[in-house]
């Protein structure tokens, strides 16, 4: 998680909400990202999305069922999806979302057993940590 956390911070130099993400296969980081919407003006450029991405360029497939991703926030609904399409097999994240997490907010995408995979999931990793990164993000930006 704390891979995750610097992905996080450089978000946040860029002005981008910071969240960072980073994918993790037989105990090696072997993918990483961090927000970049407004940098790409890509709605989808989610530290998630983009840490899936080029973990399956890597590997050279879209099953990552052998992957765990560390996230410092809890995914929305697209990156939710995104996690459990790929089949990875574990999320672990650090704060909670309650406006739009959908890892056990709002909803649980991850773990709905209506879905073909269901993913283990483990929260609350370094939540200070990754609550306050967030917190003195949104407290610079409201200043401006």
């Amino acid at each position: 998680m704390k891979e995750a956390l610097k992905e996080a911070k450089k978000a946040f130099e860029k002005e981008e909400v910071p969240v960072g993400a980073v994918i993790v296969k037989d105990n090696e980081i072997i993918a990483r990202g961090h927000n970049q919407k407004e940098c790409l003006h890509d709605p989808t450029a989610h530290a998630e999305m983009l840490a899936i991405r080029e973990a399956a360029f890597k590997l050279g497939r879209w099953r990552l069922s052998d992957c765990l991703i560390y996230v410092t926030l809890e995914p929305c609904a697209m990156c939710a999806g995104a996690i459990v399409l790929a089949r990875i097999k574990s999320l672990i994240f650090g704060a909670y979302d309650p406006k739009s997490g959908a890892v056990g907010s709002l909803m649980n995408i991850a773990s709905d057993e209506r879905f073909n995979h269901q993913v283990e999931i483990k929260s609350g990793i370094l939540l200070e940590e990754c609550s306050a990164l967030l917190k003195d993000f949104f407290s610079v930006r409201r200043k401006k």
